[in-house]
């Protein structure tokens, strides 16, 4: 699976997760860009995640995302 592919997937589930359409899910996005991103829409976004994905994140893993392009690549690992 390659960034494109897992952006795309991103953006469907964020556009859940958020029940917002509009949001651009690109690799720069941060918390800080969706009005809605708090914690506990994290937790839930994270759960989403790994449900899409067929995955699972350590909480250091997690801790450690600055924006949505390190998560892409977290995930580009993770499903190889």
């Amino acid at each position: 699976m390659n960034n494109v592919e897992i952006l795309e997937k991103l953006s469907g589930v964020f556009h859940e997760v958020f029940d917002d359409d509009t949001i651009d899910v690109k690799p720069e996005l941060t918390a800080k860009d969706v009005d809605e991103w708090d914690s506990l829409a994290h937790i839930r976004l994270m759960l989403s995640v790994e449900r899409a994905f067929q995955i699972k994140f350590s909480a250091s893993e997690i801790g450690k995302l600055k924006n949505v392009g390190e998560l892409a690549e977290l995930i580009g690992r993770k499903v190889q």
